[in-house]
C-alpha cells in the first residue's frame, strides 16, 4: 500500500445524520464483522479509498488494531473518518468497560472514538453504561449508545441514565424492518442503525423478485435498493464486503431515490415469521452466548461478577 495520501473521489460525500448531541454521523458506513485481522487492514484501506467515511468494528471482532492501521495508512485526517466500536460482553461491568475503552483507544491508535456502543443487553450493562458516560464526559467518546437493545431494554437505559443512548444498532433488513421499534427509538431521540442490512445473504435477498424489479426500474441491484430503502426509512446502514467491487456498489446509492410505490413494495417484504439471525429472547441462544463464548472461551471458566 502507498505511503502517500490517497485522492478520494468526490462521490465520497456521504450524507450525515445529526445525533442527539449534534454529532454528525454518516448514514452509510463500512462494517468489518467477521473480517479476519489479516484481511482487515487491506479492506479498511480500500473502503476508505473508494469513499467510505465510517468504519464499524467491535472489541469482539478482534480487528480494532487493524482498523486503526488501515485508517492511518489511508492518509486521511482522523477527523474525516467516523469510528464506531463496541464493548464486548466479557467487559460488561463498570470496571471492565472502563479499562476496555482505554484498550480500544490504544488498539485503534486514536485519542477519541466517535461512537462506542454496548454490544449486548446482558451482564451488568447498567454498570458498563456508566463507564460509557464517564468516558463521554472525559472527551474519550464523542457519542455513546447501545446495540441489540429491544424496546424493553432500550427504555431502561434511555430513561434511567444521565446521558441517554444516541444510537441503537439492531438487526434490520428487508425481512425484519423493525418499524415499531424504529418508532419507539425515534420517540426517545435514539437513531436506528442496522446491522446485517443484507440479512447475511439469507432468504435469497440478492435475487428477491421485488428487490430486483425495483432495481431494474432504477438501474440498480437488489443490494443497492435495500440500502437505499433503509436509508430513506431513516436507518443508518453498515454493509460489509471484502471485495472492492462490492464496496463500490454498496456505496453507489446516492444518485437515485425510491418513490412511494417502491417504498410500499419494500415495506411489504417485512416478515414477522422470518427468524432473527441472533435472537436475544431465545434462552438457548443467550445460554450459548453467556456460557460458551463469555464464560468458557473469554473467562476461562471463571466468573464476571
Amino acid at each position: 500500500m502507498s505511503d502517500t495520501a490517497t485522492t478520494i473521489p468526490t462521490r465520497a460525500l456521504i450524507p450525515t445524520r445529526a445525533l442527539a448531541n449534534g454529532v454528525e454521523m454518516p448514514v452509510l458506513g463500512y462494517g468489518v464483522f467477521q473480517t479476519p485481522p489479516e484481511e482487515t487492514l487491506r479492506c479498511v484501506h480500500e473502503a476508505l479509498e473508494v469513499g467510505y467515511r465510517m468504519i464499524d468494528t467491535a472489541q469482539s471482532y478482534a480487528n480494532e488494531e487493524e482498523v486503526g492501521a488501515g485508517l492511518r495508512d489511508s492518509g486521511l485526517a482522523r477527523e474525516d473518518v467516523f469510528l464506531t466500536t463496541k464493548i464486548a460482553p466479557v467487559n460488561l461491568t463498570q470496571e471492565r468497560a472502563a479499562a476496555s475503552i482505554d484498550e480500544s483507544l490504544r488498539l485503534l491508535g486514536t485519542d477519541y472514538i466517535d461512537l462506542m456502543l454496548l454490544h449486548q443487553p446482558i451482564a451488568d450493562f447498567p454498570g458498563a453504561y456508566r463507564a460509557l458516560e464517564e468516558a463521554y464526559r472525559a472527551g474519550k467518546l464523542r457519542a455513546i449508545g447501545v446495540s441489540n437493545f429491544y424496546p424493553d431494554r432500550l427504555a431502561d437505559i434511555a430513561l434511567l441514565t444521565e446521558v441517554p443512548p444516541m444510537v441503537n444498532q439492531v438487526e434490520t433488513h428487508p425481512f425484519r424492518q423493525n418499524a415499531e421499534a424504529h418508532e419507539f427509538m425515534t420517540s426517545l431521540g435514539v437513531v436506528h442503525e442496522a446491522w446485517a442490512p443484507f440479512a447475511e445473504g439469507k432468504n435469497g435477498i440478492f435475487t428477491n423478485p421485488v428487490l430486483t424489479a425495483i432495481g431494474a426500474k432504477h438501474g440498480k441491484t437488489a443490494g443497492q435498493v435495500t440500502l437505499r430503502a433503509l436509508i430513506q426509512q431513516d436507518v443508518i446502514v453498515i454493509p460489509k464486503s471484502v471485495r472492492r467491487a462490492r464496496m463500490e456498489e454498496n456505496l453507489d446509492v446516492f444518485d437515485f431515490s425510491l418513490d412511494e410505490e417502491d417504498m410500499a413494495a419494500f415495506a411489504a417484504l417485512d416478515d414477522g415469521s422470518f427468524p432473527r439471525i441472533f435472537d436475544h429472547y431465545d434462552p438457548t441462544t443467550v445460554q450459548w452466548l453467556l456460557g460458551e463464548i463469555v464464560k468458557k472461551q473469554q473467562l476461562g471458566g471463571g466468573t464476571l461478577y
